[in-house]
């Protein structure tokens, strides 16, 4: 039988069809339907991590267990999980264990557009980049097979484009793997320096055997064309966008494994071609490698190295002519904005107004960066915001008062939570405000420790953000309703003026939780009405302008009365009529 599948959804079915008994992870766009669409086949343990670096060490423990095991994340998830992924690779593997990173080119969710496959590299893990969703299935399989072959965890890298694009999967029976026996091994898991020392060199064997591999399995194919002017080296997206340009008039090296790359057959391909290109997205990692070998070949100086690639810009950079199209109208910009009813931004408008320095997170509440709001001053990376508070203030304690750092419910327990010790160890004199939505948001409602469910939706253990808090050492722990501007301002105000650390917790629910249930939209009467415009200001979708004065949109409006706090006139209030 044959179904129309997402890349992701693919992926998960490979784990399936693989026998895989455990998949952890944390859930980060474009990765995150693995897990979820894995969770629907019982035969498979799932479960939402804290962060990346507990999901790969979890996954660990099952493989080392005897169970096929599986973990899923974006690409600065795994800079979070390095730690451990640097030591299973010498510490190889019990049962096969698979590693999903997601890159994300032109950086549709992410803030940055690194390249997992550096990681690949450096780790020395092999690494798999199925080009569609028929191998984003098949390449899983096969990962499980090469993982417990060779003794190593196996990447599969994916991308936007591969992880939500769909096509045709044959579906087929899963395979049930028994578990492994465990015995135990000192030499081979216990990672002091001592036994270290002695799995690297298996390290570099294991990677000159998947040298081998790579030459000869099929993974690496070439397309031979009649015409040999010019051949293609690529991979990944970049082999679909190849062949929808050029079809079979070009010679193509296509690589399934991009680590370790075959030699022998890319010097054998190169020798049959006048032309080399490498088309691959992002760095010129294969670019690099085949000019290391000595074998002249172009790349990034026709190609760029930032963004993601289309038909269009293989067409342009390769010279063929592009496809005629009908000019159109040209669309409005579409900007990412906090959604009607966001518990957000009533507290960023306190922020903006009352002009607070802001360091703030990964997440919806990084929206509050966006106008008319413009609140926020810094965003690096999932838990940055509370550490970077620390040093900010130990270094302009003038200003402690009116600095604050903000992160979600979820992110603080994915890397804020150290954050804060530190904050209360050292004596940093910095306000940490955690909106906590009940919550992942902006991965698409994950559940995660604070709200109470797992990732099947039922009840789990409620960390206690107050007590967890206390705990860490901070002494004043404050809630607030973000709907309420005034309470909401009070206790900012309140606890930016004492001399120690202090956390606010914002909460209330996310708008778009099933759980949530809006009030009646709001309207605003048009003889009360000044045209003073400050509803505006909090930047809410269902707020516009219609003859120089504010309307609501009755279809949007969720009823927060943000909006009415705002009004000096009193002419916001009613339903819609």
């Amino acid at each position: 039988m044959k179904k129309l599948m997402l890349g992701n959804e693919a992926a998960a079915r490979g784990l399936y069809e693989a026998g895989c008994r455990f998949v952890s992870s944390y859930p980060g766009t474009p990765s995150t339907e693995i897990t979820e669409e894995a969770c629907k086949y019982d035969e498979i343990y799932c479960e939402w991590a804290p962060n990346e670096k507990v999901a790969m060490e979890a996954a660990f423990g099952a493989s080392l267990a005897g169970g096929r095991s599986a973990v899923c994340m974006k690409h600065v998830g795994l800079n979070v999980a390095a730690d451990p992924l640097f030591t299973i690779s010498y510490t190889g593997v019990n049962a096969g264990m698979v590693i999903f990173v997601a890159d994300d080119p032109g950086m549709h969710s992410s803030q940055n557009e690194q390249d997992s496959r550096h990681h690949a590299i450096a780790s020395k893990v092999p690494m798999l980049e199925p080009a569609d969703s028929v191998e984003a299935k098949e390449y899983t399989k096969l990962a499980f097979e090469l993982s417990e072959k060779f003794d190593t965890a196996v990447f599969v890298r994916t991308c936007t484009r591969i992880a939500h694009a769909q096509c045709s999967v044959e579906l087929e029976d899963r395979v049930e793997v028994p578990v492994k026996e465990y015995a135990k091994n000192p030499q081979k898991y216990i990672m002091a320096p001592a036994n270290a020392i002695r799995r690297h060199p298996i390290v570099e064997d294991r990677l000159a055997a998947l040298r081998d591999y790579a030459e000869t399995s099929g993974i690496n194919k070439i397309e031979w064309a009649k015409d040999l002017s010019t051949g293609i080296i690529t991979s990944g997206t970049s082999y679909e966008y190849v062949k929808e340009v050029c079809g079979d008039s070009v010679s193509i090296l296509k690589l399934g494994m991009v680590n370790p790359l075959p030699e022998r057959l890319i010097r054998e391909f190169a020798a049959h071609v006048k032309r080399l290109i490498v088309i691959e997205e992002l760095d010129p990692v294969i670019e690099t490698a085949v000019k290391a070998m000595g074998i002249a070949c172009e790349g990034k100086n026709l190609f760029p190295i930032t963004g993601e690639f289309s038909q269009s810009i293989v067409r342009k950079a390769l010279g063929y002519p592009e496809k005629p199209f009908v000019e159109g109208e040209a669309l409005p910009g579409r900007p990412p904005v906090m959604c009607t009813g966001c518990p957000h931004r009533g507290l960023f408008y306190v922020l903006a107004k009352n002009k607070y320095t802001v360091l703030a997170d990964i997440g919806c509440y990084t929206l509050g960066s966006a106008p008319p709001l413009n609140a926020v001053d810094m965003v690096l990376c999932m838990g940055a915001s509370v550490s970077g508070i620390h040093g900010f203030n130990k270094i302009r304690k003038e200003t402690t008062n009116k600095t604050v750092a903000v992160i979600g419910d979820s992110t603080f327990m994915h890397s804020g939570m150290p954050g804060l010790a530190k904050v209360a160890y050292n004596g940093s004199n910095s306000k940490v405000i955690i909106v906590d939505n009940s919550i992942t948001g902006m991965t698409g409602h994950q559940n995660n420790p604070t709200n109470g469910y797992n990732i099947k939706g039922d009840p789990a253990t409620k960390i206690d953000l107050e007590a967890l808090c206390h705990a860490l050492g901070i002494g004043r722990v404050r809630v607030v309703d973000p709907y309420d501007l005034k309470e909401t301002e009070r206790v900012i105000k309140e606890e930016t003026a004492v001399n120690e650390p202090s956390v606010i917790i914002s909460r209330r629910p996310c708008a778009l939780l099933k759980t949530t249930k809006a009030k009646p939209a709001l309207s605003i009467d048009p003889e009360k009405c000044r045209a003073c415009k400050s509803c505006l200001r909090i930047g809410c979708p269902a707020i516009s302008l219609r003859n120089g004065k504010p309307v609501i949109d009755g279809a949007q409006c969720v009823g927060c009365t943000v909006c009415q706090g705002l009004c000096a006139f009193g002419a916001i209030g009613g339903n819609e009529q």
